[in-house]
């Protein structure tokens, strides 16, 4: 039954709202790239099973950093992963460095950015200490602002620097991702450990959200972030936005921080990644096999074989 959101919008602006397109392309590719193998079951069942995986969240296992990034469907469904197939670190209570946060994306994203999780880190850390200890909750949040509003936080970057040296904000020009990464260089030295005024700070960031270009969390949530303080540093501004109750609840991706540990029935789904990770490697080395003129026993891709093989903590960084 199509929602009352659906009928109220015109095809071409709910197809790109949604980013159909994005999927159907990716779709199509994946399908002549494997062309081979899935024409054994039928294109129908290749098509359902791919979109099934979308609507699932499971799409963006093992992808490319370029298709995990393309959609906030897609960002959120990375997050939601990294929480779930992660979470017993924080469930046992480790400390991990920012190095070993990225060795753990790249198990999902094997050409996951190191600059990204370097930039979540200082959000937790404030300052240039990158080998000191996190905890995984900590981590987690700040990881989830920095990569979901990436874009976003570039501009917020560079308007947080014009006003520190005085130049109107509303003249700003929204950076491309290099110009963008030099403005975040210079913010992090903190030029005015004051930081900027919050009222002024608002006025910018609102009509930057207004122009709707790029994600941006809820302006009223932002507003409220903003409200309670006079003047604040940038990275402080991150924090707060990190820490906020309402902006997590809005993105939609992660439960609240009391909730991050729970939940038995998590546990049965990582085995289910798992499992399915191992049936992908399997099916890889069939068709290695058989290139080279050799086959699998149905012995040796039985399910109970794939039993026998021993359990992993996290999925192999093996993509789809």
């Amino acid at each position: 039954m199509l929602s009352p959101e659906r009928l109220a919008l015109p095809d071409y602006e709910y197809l790109a709202q949604r980013h159909v397109l994005t999927y159907m392309e990716d779709a199509v590719c994946q399908l002549l790239e494997n062309k081979e193998d899935i024409s054994q079951y039928g294109i129908a069942r290749f098509f359902t099973e791919y979109f099934n995986s979308v609507c699932q969240g499971t799409h963006i296992l093992f992808r490319e950093f370029s298709f995990i990034q393309a959609t906030p469907h897609n960002r959120a469904s990375f997050l939601r992963a990294f929480w779930r197939c992660f979470r017993t670190v924080g469930k046992n209570g480790d400390l991990l460095t920012m190095k070993e946060y990225h060795c753990l994306l790249q198990l999902l994203c094997p050409d996951f950015p190191l600059e990204l999780t370097q930039k979540a880190a200082r959000i937790v850390l404030m300052d240039d200490a990158m080998d000191c200890l996190m905890s995984f909750s900590d981590f987690l949040f700040a990881f989830q602002i920095q990569f979901y509003y990436s874009e976003f936080l570039d501009s917020v970057a560079a308007i947080y620097q014009d006003l520190l040296s005085g130049k109107n904000p509303n003249t700003v020009i929204v950076p491309t991702s290099s110009s963008g990464q030099h403005r975040q260089r210079q913010v992090l030295g903190e030029a005015s450990m004051e930081g900027v005024e919050a009222s002024l700070f608002y006025q910018c960031l609102e009509n930057l959200c207004d122009r709707h270009k790029y994600s941006c969390p809820p302006p009223a949530l932002v507003k409220e972030v903003l409200s309670n303080v006079q003047r604040l540093t940038f990275y402080g501004f991150l924090v707060a936005l990190s820490k906020h109750h309402g902006i997590n609840q809005a993105l939609g991706a992660l439960p609240d921080k009391g909730d991050l540990m729970h939940g038995p029935s998590l546990d049965e789904e990582l085995e289910r990644l798992v499992v399915r990770s191992r049936l992908h490697r399997t099916f890889a080395a069939h068709r290695a096999k058989e290139k080279q003129g050799l086959w699998l026993s149905e012995e040796e891709t039985s399910p109970e074989a794939l039993e026998r093989v021993p359990s992993a903590s996290v999925p192999h960084s093996t993509p789809y």
